[in-house]
């Protein structure tokens, strides 16, 4: 089963249940993913282009979690946790920075980069391989630290 008939089975349970919370991310989920379609020529999307449409989903919820606790709105910022929660379980893992650091260690001496202005070369191959297995933003931090030496 794709992850797009999983997303519309459980918004159909859902919509049973009366979950609100559940049935407002899911839908949301949907007209994103509807919109990626769109700028794909109406293309249908695989479950790895679905994966990337949640992972920036979740990342508005965790920016808007952000933002909503530096400005006080606790009540806000716990519904945008429950809306990341509810994404979170259509997401795989991602890799730990760990592995992350491994994985670019190998990349930094395959590329021969000795300093932050290979970054890019850097960087550029290694978000090819770990694309939707890491966190772009990890891995940013990861290589940075490599490659300044720290």
């Amino acid at each position: 089963m794709s992850l797009l008939d999983t997303i519309n089975q459980d918004l159909k349970a859902a919509m049973k249940s009366g979950d609100e919370a559940q049935k407002r991310t899911l839908r949301s989920i949907k007209a994103a993913i509807t919109r990626a379609q769109k700028d794909k020529n109406n293309q249908p999307l695989d479950d790895d282009e679905i994966i990337a449409v949640i992972r920036k989903q979740a990342r508005q919820r965790e920016d808007s979690i952000e933002a909503y606790a530096a400005a006080g709105r606790t009540d806000l910022a716990d519904a945008e946790r429950a809306e990341l929660a509810i994404l979170e379980r259509y997401l795989p893992a991602l890799m730990d920075q760990d592995t992350i650091r491994e994985h670019a260690r190998r990349v930094i001496a395959e590329v021969g980069a000795s300093s932050m202005r290979d970054m890019g070369a850097v960087m550029g191959r290694l978000m090819a391989e770990l694309k939707g297995k890491a966190d772009g933003r990890v891995v940013n931090q990861v290589v940075r630290e490599l490659l300044s030496g720290r």
